[in-house]
């Protein structure tokens, strides 16, 4: 049986979906075994969705729209068993009925929000800007691998700290976006106006390892934060962490980061590794 062969039809799409933006992640599902928790992997693509909703489309009327279906079918899924494939999988675990009601909806919200923001005044800034939906999706994941007492906060600065990576790979794409990858404060030192931001120059390339540089230390801190991460969570964080370091000492910093991760042996080692930490909690 394939890896993905429990969640077939039109389910396999929006994992599909996820795992476009997260190759890695097929590695991990050697290890979290989709028959045996399809949940776990429903949750992930439902995180898919709702990051596409909030920053992949453009108009933020048509993102509001999709978001406001999405707070519907949370709010009555619990009672409906939902309408959606990933709400049915999802709330067809009694992990779903676990969490409260409030806990699912925190994210949609969340990303209705932020749809509006523009771009913040420096790094810290930034992390807090970020972290209002990236935290409620973490803290609702912990939750879902780990149970309701398990602290949050690790996982939720990992979750803030990859998206700001994964922002920062995409500068070229979004120099016309009201809200920018780089903060305002990092692009008056370095005297970049938005339209410089589409070609290479040293004071890009200066700017971008400037924000390389706060992030690697904020994923140093974060290391000290109470909680667990789940292993699709721990993975990306170990990959975005070596990408950094990887585009951090390069000459063109940016093209690094658009090249992506390598994987390769150290990659299925750090799957396994945080899968069995994940199944030693579950046993504790």
């Amino acid at each position: 049986m394939s890896e993905l062969a429990v969640i077939h039809g039109v389910l396999h799409s929006y994992v599909d979906k996820w795992l476009a933006v997260q190759p890695a992640q097929r590695v991990a599902l050697a290890f979290v075994d989709p028959a045996k928790y399809p949940g776990h992997i429903a949750l992930a693509a439902l995180e898919q969705e709702l990051l596409s909703a909030a920053y992949g489309i453009r108009e933020p009327q048509v993102a509001l729209g999709k978001l406001n279906w999405w707070a519907e079918e949370l709010s009555g899924a619990a009672a409906s068993g939902g309408r959606h494939p990933l709400s049915q999988v999802l709330f067809d675990d009694e992990r779903a009925h676990a969490i409260p009601a409030e806990r699912w909806l925190a994210p949609v919200l969340a990303a209705m929000a932020q749809l509006e923001e523009g771009t913040a005044a420096d790094f810290p800034a930034q992390l807090a800007a970020a972290g209002s939906l990236h935290g409620a999706l973490a803290t609702l994941e912990t939750a879902w691998w780990y149970g309701d007492e398990a602290a949050p906060e690790r996982a939720a600065r990992a979750a803030v700290l990859g998206h700001l990576l994964y922002a920062l790979r995409r500068l070229e794409d979004d120099a016309e976006r009201d809200r920018l990858p780089l903060p305002m404060a990092r692009l008056a030192r370095y005297g970049l106006a938005r339209t410089a931001l589409r070609q290479r120059s040293a004071a890009r390339d200066e700017a971008v390892k400037a924000q390389l540089t706060d992030l690697q230390s904020a994923w140093h801190e974060s290391a000290r934060l109470p909680g667990p991460l789940s292993v699709f969570r721990a993975l990306e964080s170990r990959e975005a962490e070596r990408l950094l370091r990887r585009a951090r000492g390069a000459d063109d910093p940016l093209a690094v980061l658009q090249q992506g991760g390598q994987g390769g042996f150290g990659t299925t080692f750090a799957a396994w590794r945080a899968a069995r930490r994940w199944r030693g909690s579950e046993a504790s």
